[in-house]
């Protein structure tokens, strides 16, 4: 098991002010990706999740989704289809990942596994869940179980304060000032610590991933 500074070294834990799949920064920082949350970040964190096979590897990230979201959160199979077919900038990622030795196994097996997770189906109040779980500690408010380390759940919200808007993060801190993150297919979340999450959903993202609509609904208190 890989605790925050692990995290920290192996993968980094700093904004990169780049689009989240830029190759940029792992050219200007020796490979290393910097944050957990852009591609390459979060292709190098899956490859360090401790698995003896691919399909080991991404039980065990489907499991802590539906812990943290719920159990409906499912696996769509039309999409992983379509991004295992086309995924071939993040294919480039990992296999630069690799040979700068900042990739913890074989990187084919880490890019599936990354794509499968981004092919997961999560619905507005999934999302909100998710949210208030962090907001929580770490415990699901909805199922009262502990899903994360209370002492983890920091680390989690000052990466998303940083780069969870990616290029945008800056500006959503200063003018929202709470951690967020936003998704390609058109969610975006809030956490207010200690009280809930905030969630929407409103495609289309714009390039950057940034949603267009600025409203909020869907949040759930602890």
């Amino acid at each position: 098991m890989f605790g925050p500074q692990a995290v920290q070294d192996k993968v980094g834990a700093d904004p990169t002010g780049l689009p989240f799949n830029s190759v940029i920064a792992l050219e200007l920082h020796g490979g290393k990706p910097l944050s957990p949350l852009v591609n390459a970040g979060a292709i190098a964190t899956t490859s360090l999740i401790n698995a003896e096979n691919t399909e080991q590897r991404w039980q065990r990230i489907l499991h802590i989704q539906q812990q943290l979201a719920g159990e409906q959160v499912a696996l769509s199979d039309e999409v992983n289809q379509s991004e295992q077919t086309t995924n071939f900038h993040n294919r480039a990622i990992a296999w630069l990942l690799y040979s700068a030795g900042y990739l913890y196994c074989d990187a084919m097996e880490a890019c599936d596994v990354y794509t499968r997770q981004c092919s997961t189906l999560i619905n507005t109040i999934e999302l909100a869940t998710l949210g208030a779980t962090l907001a929580a500690g770490g415990v699901n408010p909805l199922t009262h179980k502990r899903v994360l380390q209370a002492n983890n759940v920091p680390y989690i919200l000052a990466e998303m304060m940083m780069e969870g808007l990616y290029g945008r993060s800056g500006d959503w801190a200063y003018r929202v000032g709470l951690p967020g993150k936003s998704g390609v297919g058109g969610g975006i979340l809030a956490v207010v610590p200690g009280v809930m999450g905030i969630a929407a959903f409103s495609p289309p993202a714009g390039r950057r991933r940034q949603q267009c609509s600025r409203s909020k609904n869907g949040g759930i208190g602890r």
